[in-house]
């Protein structure tokens, strides 16, 4: 028996064929963040559990949709990842089979702009999405979160499709809204934002994903990315320095 858990905001372009690709598993439980579109709406046409939760925190928000599923294994995509049908037969096989490991990564082929990204960090981009709930829990982080256990993990074979480009405002949206998160996290630890995040940690990540990374055999799409993704970076530092001045 498998639940299927998302989280959503104003995923009504994507919430339907998503749900449709969940057909193997036995309950359904979105967690919506109130969207304001009709994602709520689209969903319910469906048998599916929907629960309203004023967002805080991505682990907070994850962790809450794990705890309101019956059943032990848990798949756990995000909106803007493919699940295919093998990889669908694959999970299922997985749950079925005699002793299981109890957390497998999937691998993601990284879509930008309409291009597989191939580099730019990509290349071992492999995140955990089938797991038993009860050795398993995101990490605690505001963003970026993973999935915690001390048990050991395998690897499915099937990949799926992660194609996080809507469009440059709003992948730029995105983004923003990941370095507030971050901002907030910092503020926490007490870091006080300087010199040297303001110039170095920007040019550093630019640096890693378009050369050592090697964003730079990607082409346009690839230096693009590394980019705006150095500029989040500094609007990280921004965000932190105004939280300290009290500056919205």
């Amino acid at each position: 028996m498998i639940s299927a858990l998302a989280i959503t905001y104003n995923e009504e372009s994507n919430i339907e064929s998503y749900i449709k690709s969940l057909s193997f598993a036995d309950e359904i439980i979105i967690v919506d963040s109130n969207s304001t579109d009709n994602t709520v709406a689209l969903a319910k046409k469906h048998k599916v559990t929907v629960v309203e939760r004023a967002f805080d925190n991505f682990s907070n928000q994850k962790n809450h949709a794990i705890s309101l599923a019956k059943h032990d294994w848990v798949v756990f995509f995000d909106l803007d990842e493919k699940i295919s049908e093998p990889l669908a037969k694959e999970i299922v096989s997985i749950v079925n089979s005699e002793n299981p490991l109890k957390a497998y990564k999937v691998k993601r082929n990284f879509i930008f702009m309409g291009k597989r990204l191939k580099y730019s960090g990509f290349q071992t981009d492999e995140v955990i999405r089938l797991f038993n709930k009860n050795y398993c829990k995101y990490n605690g982080n505001s963003v970026h979160e993973t999935i915690q256990t001390s048990e050991k993990t395998g690897l499915l074979k099937n990949t799926s499709d992660h194609d996080t480009y809507k469009g440059f405002d709003n992948y730029n949206q995105k983004l923003s809204q990941y370095s507030k998160l971050q901002a907030e996290q910092l503020f926490n630890k007490n870091v006080r934002p300087n010199m040297y995040h303001f110039l170095f940690r920007p040019w550093y990540r630019f640096m890693h994903q378009y050369f050592l990374r090697l964003g730079v055999l990607d082409g346009k799409e690839g230096f693009i990315l590394a980019y705006i993704n150095a500029f989040s970076v500094f609007k990280r530092y921004i965000q932190l320095w105004l939280m300290y001045r009290k500056i919205n």
